[in-house]
């Protein structure tokens, strides 16, 4: 007979258990990725402690998916792959993030590490591969060395200038086991280890706060440029009240808008080239000097310009060699700068000649814009649609759609024509340029701001990089309407002079051509999802009104004449 008295083994927790437990207490809450070997177990196990998970389709867009999350609420996005093909694919999402400083977690089982030379399924050297992109890279080489390791990629990931890390779980790792009280003394140990420093804000240096107030205060002309960084920083409340009580113009980069309304009185958007021309000190906040913002350079922005850079990056700020530069979170700098003023205020007024010119320059190039808007052209060009889908989304109220634009010239018309109202609604291909983005950042959006709406206005091109995502819009049921710009192929179907229809292959597709009249609103009827098909004012306004009241999945896809718009939208000149 057995021993009554003899007590059960205490539960082993595997590695997959261990790391779904160190996330959970770092505070990740979500998790997009595609799982397989060796990771599914890992994604089943986070998933019941709380951590939602997002299964795509393909690595790249949820790893798109993973990063603009990490910029929509502040903290890390996780992108989980399986290894090898599965890493390689992540790094799609990875390196975005890296270009955008945004904060994410790439983690990808690896192969057995006894096995590592002799070519094992899928085996990869992932810490080599992923290094360009990685800010901080860790190998849990054992089971023991999993919670130090999730919560140093964790914190990496937002210090300093936020950026991609990278997790390698080992499959033998990740079947190793330990008991629940090792493992919970495992966490406590690596909890009190963390590095505090990392996840600490720089000093603000006090005198150079002074200085930036001297330098607005003197200038004639001055310009405040914000970008997504200081979104990111949460900076709006402060960045309005600087603004408001300066009477400073103000010019958002694209993803900066709604950071204060396009609508503000002070917004200089719509003159950006007298803006910048003319200004004689710009304050730049959370923004880079890089293409988007021509470098600083003449002959866009005046030789003389002062540049006043509030960054959390100190190689950004050495990069860039401006009069003054601020190393500090945007919204405290930006805190302290309104402070310094308030002690001693100035304001430029309604009727400061540079406020005056700036607002005249807008309000003429507003007017001109809305006379092209007012032109109801069939077959549609970019504008008459655009014009459509802005009054569309400016009827929603608050919460405002978050939107997501990618394209060529669908992004340039809706850059100019979408209003942004409230702060982090619009995504797009951001700094690096990324096509392919839409789906992922739309799924992002969804499960980062589940009370607003989420409206893509996409290229065909740009959404063929990830339109099977669109079952995964309706497997979660999530908010979503896609706008498709169908115009048959990249830049608009076949542009080539007669001279380039020669050779073999002459009666080829052209390279930028697509089949016409593609019925992509047919794709998500597919899995149970709603289309619809526009071609005219009253059925694109009608789809808009049905698809934004249901607030569930759809496509509208919306005929575009093939010769409207231009070849690589606003950049022809790099083509």
């Amino acid at each position: 007979m057995a021993d009554a008295h003899v007590k059960n083994p205490p539960p082993a927790i595997d590695g997959n258990a261990l790391v779904s437990m160190c996330l959970s207490r770092a505070g990740i809450d979500r998790m997009f990725g595609v799982v397989g070997i060796p990771v599914t177990s890992l994604a089943n196990r986070a998933q019941a402690l709380g951590v939602r998970f997002i299964a795509f389709h393909n690595e790249q867009s949820a790893g798109y998916a993973a990063s603009a999350y990490g910029y929509l609420t502040a903290r890390p996005g996780v992108l989980l792959t399986v290894s090898g093909p599965g890493c390689v694919h992540g790094l799609a999402g990875l390196s975005n993030a890296a270009a955008n400083a945004w904060p994410m977690i790439l983690i990808s089982g690896s192969s057995d590490q006894s096995l590592t030379g002799r070519g094992d399924f899928q085996e990869l050297d992932q810490i080599a591969a992923v290094k360009p992109f990685s800010k901080f890279s860790a190998k849990a080489t054992d089971i023991t060395e999993i919670p130090k390791s999730v919560f140093s990629v964790v914190d990496w990931a937002v210090a300093g200038r936020p950026g991609g890390t990278y997790l390698d779980l080992p499959t033998d790792v990740l079947h190793q086991t330990i008991d629940e009280s090792e493992a919970e003394r495992l966490i406590a140990e690596a909890l009190k280890s963390r590095d505090k420093a990392l996840i600490e804000k720089p000093r603000i240096d006090n005198s150079k706060i002074k200085k930036a107030v001297e330098l607005l205060r003197s200038a004639q002309r001055p310009l405040i440029v914000f970008g997504k960084g200081a979104a990111y920083a949460k900076s709006e409340n402060e960045l309005t009240k600087l603004v408001e009580s300066t009477g400073i113009p103000i010019l958002p980069t694209p993803m900066g808008k709604g950071l204060i309304s396009d609508k503000h009185e002070l917004a200089a958007t719509a003159a950006r080239s007298l803006a910048i021309g003319k200004c004689d000190v710009a304050l730049v906040v959370g923004a880079r000097l890089n293409w988007l913002l021509h470098f600083g350079e003449p002959p866009k922005w005046s030789k003389d310009v002062k540049f006043i850079i509030v960054d959390v990056c100190e190689e950004e700020i050495e990069l860039r060699k401006p009069f003054l530069g601020i190393l500090g979170d945007a919204t405290e700098v930006v805190g302290m700068i309104h402070k310094e003023i308030k002690d001693d205020p100035f304001c430029l007024g309604k009727t400061h000649p540079w406020v005056e010119a700036v607002r005249n320059k807008g309000k003429d190039n507003v007017a001109k814009m809305e006379v092209q808007l007012s032109k109801v052209v069939v077959p549609f060009n970019f504008l008459t649609p655009m014009k459509i889908i802005r009054d569309a989304i400016l009827g929603v109220g608050s919460p405002a759609p978050v939107v997501v634009s990618e394209g060529a010239n669908t992004m340039d018309v809706g850059r100019s024509v979408l209003v942004q109202t409230e702060p982090r609604t619009r995504l797009d291909a951001g700094t690096w340029g990324t096509m392919g983005v839409g789906l992922g950042y739309c799924i992002a959006a969804a499960v980062a701001s589940p009370d607003r709406l989420v409206v893509a206005v996409e290229g065909d091109s740009g959404f063929g990089f990830s339109a099977m995502e669109v079952e995964t819009l309706v497997r979660y049921q999530l908010p979503v309407v896609v706008i498709v710009f169908n115009n048959g192929g990249v830049y608009g179907g076949d542009r080539r002079n007669p001279d380039e229809i020669t050779g073999p292959y002459k009666d080829d597709p052209a390279p930028t051509s697509f089949v016409p009249g593609a019925a992509y609103h047919v794709l998500i009827e597919a899995f149970g999802g709603k289309g619809y098909l526009a071609g005219t004012p009253d059925e694109l306004k009608s789809a808009l009104a049905e698809s934004f009241s249901a607030r569930k999945p759809a496509v509208i896809n919306v005929t575009i004449d093939p010769y409207a718009g231009a070849e690589s939208g606003r950049l022809q000149h790099k083509n």
